[in-house]
């Protein structure tokens, strides 16, 4: 495998998350917790007054600075909303050599450690749990949620987030895979027969569909993803993290909501659009994607996972994915996921 280079995390210490934090004037009583994240390096903190906040230090190179500003600025206009969702606090002014910071309100922060920039937002802690599906109301309420963001999302257009083109995604996605050398020479080319089998299913899919109806979406939005939170009114969803926030169609943000056959599937779907469409009306036909959408979140799964390989969390939490065991489920499920598109 062609291993790319290593994410740049090798600096950041605890010692200079909590020095980049006293920078901001948020003083930190020395309690560090590294939170579980892949994709970023997310740390709650202890402050000296009894508060708690949250620091994301941004993976380097994945996102430009206005791709990030653009995201705060998205949880900041949802916040104004009342949608629930955390939005990165309104950072103070700070003489601090090592520190400069960006946006109107700033929001962002760059940190230098050890010749090496960082950049991170700080907001407020939010505990929370995964939403139970046993409850027979939580998807309709999840459906309303996402349709609230989706009102406020509908606004106006990203200029800088990426824009989703599910067919050129998934052509990409393949190529990422090709070009690191993976898979291994005994599970190659049955992989690269049914991923491109796969993505031709895929582009024929959305031209079916026609134009697209994009909008300001989460993008990522599986239970993982929503926090439950209870509170004196009962308690509901909320969004701690926007961080592959994108221009996307509305079903983007329901199907990984719902799992199981296909019968289960469209019974907790409808619950979904039960409380969706208090907010927003829903295109019926963007169903029809749900599959097209489910395979290639399959495919740039591969991808990403092969570009983080260099970064040690990765092996460590996914110790299977270098394994021609693998790459042969990959080609299974692919084909099956063909035949779904194309039934």
């Amino acid at each position: 495998m062609k291993l790319p280079s290593r994410p740049g995390y090798d600096e950041l210490t605890p010692a200079h998350v909590l020095d980049a934090l006293d920078a901001l004037g948020l003083h930190p009583d020395g309690r560090l917790l590294q939170l579980n994240s892949y994709e970023n390096r997310v740390h709650q903190l202890f402050l000296e007054d009894g508060r708690a906040v949250v620091t994301k230090f941004y993976r380097p190179g994945r996102w430009s600075d206005e791709q990030i500003l653009e995201e705060h600025a998205f949880a900041l206009e949802l916040a104004e909303a009342e949608v629930p969702v955390v939005a990165p606090m309104v950072l103070l002014g700070s003489a601090h050599p090592q520190l400069r910071l960006l946006g109107k309100p700033p929001t962002l922060a760059r940190w230098e450690a050890d010749g090496q920039m960082h950049r991170f937002s700080v907001s407020p802690r939010c505990a929370g749990r995964e939403p139970e599906l046993e409850h027979p109301d939580t998807l309709q309420r999840l459906g309303s949620f996402i349709g609230r963001l989706h009102l406020v999302g509908q606004r106006r257009a990203f200029s800088h987030r990426l824009r989703m083109d599910p067919p050129a995604d998934a052509a990409a996605a393949i190529e990422t895979v090709r070009a690191l050398g993976m898979p291994g020479a005994s599970e190659v080319h049955a992989w690269l027969d049914a991923a491109r089998r796969a993505q031709a299913a895929i582009a024929d899919a959305f031209a079916r569909h026609g134009r697209l109806e994009l909008l300001r979406v989460h993008g990522d939005c599986h239970l993982g993803n929503v926090l439950w939170r209870e509170d004196e009114s009962g308690g509901g969803p909320h969004v701690v993290d926007l961080d592959d926030a994108c221009m996307g169609p509305a079903v983007q943000d329901l199907w990984m909501l719902v799992s199981g056959d296909a019968g289960t599937m469209a019974a907790q779907f409808a619950r979904l659009l039960q409380g969706y469409e208090q907010w927003r009306d829903f295109a019926a036909r963007e169903t029809a994607l749900i599959e097209p959408l489910r395979t290639l979140r399959m495919l740039r799964h591969s991808a990403w996972l092969g570009l983080r390989w260099s970064d040690p969390a990765f092996p460590a939490a996914f110790p299977f994915f270098d394994t021609p065991a693998y790459w042969s489920q990959q080609t299974v499920q692919l084909r099956e996921q063909i035949e779904l598109m194309n039934a």
